[in-house]
């Protein structure tokens, strides 16, 4: 069976749709690919921001369920995002940026030889940008060609997908024997793991942490994270591989923009497998006009005008817009 092609997406759970979209596109400089609904809850927005063409493995994921509370941190969670960017002169470029938008950030810090910058947005919701310096490993994207932030320090990626979870021993041993991954290194109560050909957009960074009380989803937290398979054909195997060792698994499921299954691979941690296509340029939306209005999977169409009366609207046009460079002295 072939191994795990690096990391495919991570889902997130925001307050708000519509500050989500602001903080991704006018601070971070992403691409909104696709804004669609919760297939399995229709009165959700999903919102998708990635590279310039939504490649896999570069897109981050967002529900805002009605009413949810705020996330309680603890143990056994996915807590924390990494965004790769292109080079350690890029993170020199964000420390400048978060502090024009009011960022919260560490400022510039090194973990596992590689330059980091720690940041939350208005949810709290933590994430990592990581320098692609000298990274060999997983092929990253390209950043939002029209986007606000200057080409050669965007965004172009996701990784690593940091996790704390209580009981280590356990967690190692499903990562290794059953899921492919390495580990690679330690500093402490962290470890470093990695899968496919490795480098910043196939890694995992692993916790111990028992002492932590166990967390509470809600908005400020990660859902579920996802790699990358190659078809269907690879995700039938990985069916078939992951149902052998009496994980809970949802089998297959077609959600239209990639194929799927998702397992609770340990407490809190939901994982799940998703094929690299077909992709988010499709038969609703060109390349040029990407998440500018409401798409929907083909199952979902013949209800455009109920969804549509569910779920408030808001403006995410950006073709008939210019976004200037910022570059800041």
């Amino acid at each position: 069976m072939n191994t795990l092609r690096g990391i495919h997406h991570v889902t997130a759970i925001t307050s708000s749709a519509e500050n989500n979209y602001a903080f991704f596109t006018n601070i971070l400089g992403m691409r909104l690919v696709k804004k669609t609904v919760n297939q399995d809850d229709i009165q959700t927005y999903h919102l998708f921001f990635a590279d310039d063409r939504g490649s896999a493995g570069t897109d981050i994921t967002f529900f805002d369920f009605p009413g949810i509370p705020k996330a309680v941190r603890g143990t056994n969670e996915i807590f924390k995002t990494g965004l790769r960017v292109p080079s350690d002169e890029a993170l020199d470029y964000w420390v400048k940026r978060f502090d024009k938008y009011n960022v919260t950030h560490s400022g510039i810090q090194e973990q596992f030889g590689r330059r980091v910058i720690d940041f939350q947005d208005f949810d709290e919701q933590l994430y990592q940008l990581v320098s692609d310096e000298s990274d060999t490993g997983v092929a990253p994207g390209i950043p939002w060609q029209k986007g606000p932030v200057p080409n050669e320090y965007g965004i172009r990626g996701l990784g690593p997908i940091f996790v704390r979870i209580a009981d280590f021993g356990f967690y190692r041993q499903v990562l290794e024997t059953v899921l492919g991954f390495r580990h690679v290194a330690t500093e402490g109560d962290v470890h470093l793991f990695e899968v496919g050909e490795g480098g910043n957009g196939g890694r995992m960074i692993v916790e111990h942490n028992a002492s932590l009380p166990q967390a509470q989803q809600g908005f400020g937290s990660v859902h579920h994270m996802a790699f990358r398979v190659k078809d269907r054909q690879e995700l039938e195997e990985w069916i078939e591989h992951m149902g052998s060792y009496r994980f809970p698994i949802s089998g297959y499921v077609d959600r239209f923009y990639f194929e799927s299954l998702y397992a609770n691979i340990a407490q809190g941690i939901l994982l799940e497998f998703a094929t690299d296509g077909p992709g988010f340029i499709d038969d609703e939306e060109p390349y040029e006009t990407l998440g500018e209005r409401l798409a929907l999977p083909p199952k979902f169409r013949n209800n455009r005008e109920e969804i549509e009366g569910l779920i408030r609207q808001f403006d995410t046009v950006r073709s008939t817009k210019t976004f200037e460079k910022e570059y800041l002295d």
